[in-house]
């Protein structure tokens, strides 16, 4: 059996599907962890054959996550073969930019343990998962306005909105109100 690079993956992309655009972005860190960037209008096709390829079989999506750039949003998909016991592949895919163009595909329709992982990437980082079954806040609640894990997220100082307020954050909220 081949070892699931991402210049294997990449390979196997490109000869089967030779009009995805899919690139390696090489990681210099000590780590050395790779991975592929794939474009957007082409992730659920990309996902759907790394997921159905019988070379591949990357069937388990382990963790989904969001990072903040300064132009864009990105979210990462690190995926799993349970059947051949190989992994991780790293998968991203950016968003237009970081404020209105925040659309990226749901792969939810490919793994479902995807599911709860991008209602938390749209909630801490505001990445809108076109497609998923069911969008929604998960951590913070439904008025809350704003994506907390975003880098020019401000904490406000008043916490009296906070529909539980305890502990640390209702002493602060009652120091601000002295």
């Amino acid at each position: 059996m081949t070892a699931l690079t991402p210049q294997f993956v990449l390979s196997r992309i490109n000869a089967v599907l030779p009009e995805a655009r899919v690139e390696l972005l090489d990681n210099p860190s000590p780590c050395g962890q790779h991975s592929l960037l794939v474009h957007r209008e082409d992730a659920l096709r990309v996902a759907e054959f790394l997921k159905n390829d019988p070379e591949l079989l990357l069937d388990f999506a382990s963790n989904v996550s969001g990072v903040d750039y300064p132009d864009h949003l990105e979210a990462v998909y690190h995926l799993f073969s349970i059947a051949n016991k190989q992994g991780p592949i790293v998968l991203r895919t950016r968003t237009g930019d970081r404020d209105k163009d925040v659309t990226v595909p749901s792969l939810t329709p490919v793994w479902k343990s995807a599911d709860f992982q991008e209602r938390e990437a749209f909630d801490l980082f505001g990445i809108r998962f076109e497609g998923h079954p069911d969008l929604r806040r998960l951590l913070m609640w439904d008025e809350f306005v704003d994506h907390p894990m975003r880098k020019d997220y401000v904490a406000p100082d008043d916490y009296e909105y906070e529909p539980t307020p305890h502990g640390e954050i209702l002493n602060k909220a009652a120091a601000s109100h002295a």
